[in-house]
């Protein structure tokens, strides 16, 4: 029964776009009704397959970006001008539209809200997307965990989720959001205004003697720098988690 059941977990399977919430100029959330869904974990992901008239297929990795409560699936997708699925997923898919999916995927990078210790968080642009599945999973279930999350975004016009992430550090609920622009610095910004750093680890992270659960995802630099900033500050490998993707992200 269990291998079944994991066979049926990684069968191709259509979801109808049910919204569509446009996040920035080039990021959007598409929400997705899935008759067979049989739930996620915060920090999973699924495949996403494109079939062309000709027979060509294109496959994608895309996180979650909605909470295990949630009936629809959301993936939070950036458009990237020379991508091949990105560009038709923002841009060309409608409501209404079906599309192949395929998941829920990975076992290593979730978080349950269960576990009650500090939680630290880092992300860089597009990376945030199953961070924000876990935020939102904490909220749904009133975990008490607490938690800081540091997003680094080119600009301010970049910052994925922003309004949500405003309210979710005003509701004095244990979680602190700290954003660092690296292209830009507006006017009246009191936030950071450059690459994640050692000083600024320093001033955000959790002291290590609290052992928080730590989640890093973002383009490969990116978390390698972060995760290695964490082990210099004494932060034991096996505690930080990570995710990673190509050049592009917030970062870059």
């Amino acid at each position: 029964m269990a291998g079944t059941a994991l066979l049926g977990r990684l069968a191709w399977q259509f979801g109808t776009l049910a919204d569509i919430v446009q996040e920035t100029p080039r990021v959007a959330s598409l929400y997705f009704d899935i008759p067979e869904w049989q739930g996620h974990l915060a920090g999973q992901h699924v495949d996403v397959r494109l079939t062309a008239d000709d027979g060509y297929v294109a496959e994608r990795s895309y996180s979650i970006a909605s909470p295990p409560e949630d009936r629809r699936v959301a993936l939070t997708v950036e458009r990237l001008e020379d991508g091949e699925v990105s560009p038709y997923l923002v841009g060309e898919l409608r409501l209404g539209d079906k599309l192949e999916l395929r998941g829920p995927i990975g076992g290593y990078f979730v978080w349950r809200a269960g576990e009650d210790r500090p939680l630290f968080l880092i992300g860089g642009g597009s990376g945030v997307v199953p961070l924000m599945a876990m935020l939102r999973h904490r909220e749904r279930m009133k975990s008490k965990a607490p938690t800081r999350l540091l997003y680094s975004s080119r600009t301010l016009a970049d910052i994925i989720y922003r309004q949500e992430l405003d309210g979710l550090a005003s509701a004095v609920d244990g979680v602190a959001v700290y954003h660092t622009l690296t292209r830009e610095k507006p006017e009246g910004w009191t936030s950071f205004t450059r690459r994640v750093d050692e000083a600024m680890m320093q001033e955000v992270a959790w002291p290590k003697e609290q052992m928080p659960a730590v989640y890093i995802c973002g383009p490969t630099t990116f978390v390698e720098a972060a995760a290695s900033l964490l082990v210099s500050m004494g932060y034991p490998p096996l505690s930080i988690k990570t995710e990673r993707f190509g050049a592009t992200g917030g970062s870059a």
